[in-house]
């Protein structure tokens, strides 16, 4: 099981997508739609004793360091580190990524830092200086002797439709490894149906122009790790049905900064979503099931959902959700047209399915 242990709620950032939106939707009624559970404290006081016994019951147990932002608890991650022996991963902003002592970093297997394309596009969304400050620490840990997979983790907003060409800045300054989120469904407030619309357009085109970047790559015997699309087409080469990409409430959950076990590490102000807590039993953690409104789509084993806190708190109206699956179907569509050439790849030598493989549930959802 993958384990996202909340180490503070703090962040030391205040990008447009999260801390400015929050702000912006402190008026919606959110507790007319689940149960309220703001008891949790800032910083985790989780006993590492504790927590040592709980991962030590689960047969394939991984930490990842979460926020807030985690490395703003560094004493608290090398503690847990000079405790607890298991696989370590972690998602971050990468601002004091060069703080944490290279023999910790060199245990973290596998590092999100969050950076959304190029210097302008990034600072736009996460404040000045964050893009130079985030590539000389990516940098300083490179040097150091960090030789983990570093994934780039970007979000997409109605200001930034064009995943291509941001993409291939990524892929400029030395990622491989690249996963984005879309900005669309989390927030009561920020639904424009007009903007989103001509965001789903150009994002599509947009998605099309990369896939074809992608699979030309293939022809010269490489595989980019773009984890959207080697998620869905690593099921499609399987036949493989998928639950919750993400592992949210099936196969990852939680820790708390209080200990309790949630389903979700954005939904740990929210009562309905604990599943348990450290003296749980991690094979009985409280499950729960793809949403009513996804049983009867034709992709539903694909997709997986999307998202658990979308589906479930529903905060855009249905024309709103029905674009957010518009991008979806036309990501998983697009692949699927592909798998005969990516067939054809495969028994010329040219890749492997094992390329296609990945780790599940340590951090990208798969489905933007």
């Amino acid at each position: 099981m993958h384990y996202h242990i909340i180490l503070t709620t703090q962040c030391n950032s205040q990008c447009k997508y999260c801390y400015e939106k929050s702000m912006n939707d402190f008026d919606v009624d959110i507790e007319k739609k689940v149960s309220l559970d703001l008891s949790a404290p800032e910083t985790s006081i989780v006993n590492i004793n504790k927590l040592k016994k709980f991962v030590g019951r689960d047969k394939n147990p991984v930490l990842i360091f979460y926020g807030g932002e985690p490395l703003l608890q560094i004493n608290k991650i090398k503690e847990i580190m000079d405790n607890i022996e298991v696989p370590y991963r972690m998602q971050t902003n990468g601002k004091l990524l060069g703080k944490l002592p290279i023999e910790y970093l060199k245990r973290i297997d596998k590092i999100l830092v969050s950076i959304d394309g190029n210097k302008e596009k990034t600072d736009e969304n996460r404040g000045k200086g964050t893009y130079k400050l985030l590539m000389k620490n990516v940098s300083l840990i490179k040097q150091k002797g960090y030789k983990g997979e570093i994934i780039a983790r970007m979000t997409l907003g109605e200001n930034s439709p064009d995943i291509y060409e941001q993409v291939l800045h990524l892929i400029g300054i030395g990622f491989s490894s690249i996963h984005w989120q879309i900005d669309a469904g989390f927030y009561a407030h920020d639904f424009d149906k007009q903007k989103f619309s001509l965001f789903v357009n150009e994002y599509n085109n947009s998605i099309t122009k990369l896939i074809d970047y992608w699979i030309e790559n293939m022809k010269n015997k490489r595989v980019l790790k773009f984890y959207p699309f080697i998620g869905i087409v690593d099921s499609l080469l399987k036949n493989e049905k998928t639950k919750l990409r993400c592992g949210a409430g099936h196969s990852g959950y939680a820790i708390r900064t209080d200990g309790k076990l949630m389903a979700c590490p954005i939904m740990t102000w929210i009562g309905d979503f604990i599943s348990g807590d450290l003296d749980s039993n991690p094979d009985n953690l409280k499950e729960f099931p793809m949403a009513d409104r996804c049983r009867n789509c034709n992709i539903k084993f694909i997709c997986g959902g999307r998202c658990l806190y979308w589906n479930y708190l529903k905060l855009w109206p249905e024309e709103g959700n029905q674009l957010i699956c518009n991008t979806i179907e036309h990501l998983v569509n697009s692949l699927k047209n592909r798998i005969p050439e990516i067939k054809k790849l495969i028994s010329e030598d040219l890749v492997s399915y094992k390329d296609f493989e990945y780790e599940k549930y340590f951090g990208p959802e798969i489905i933007p």
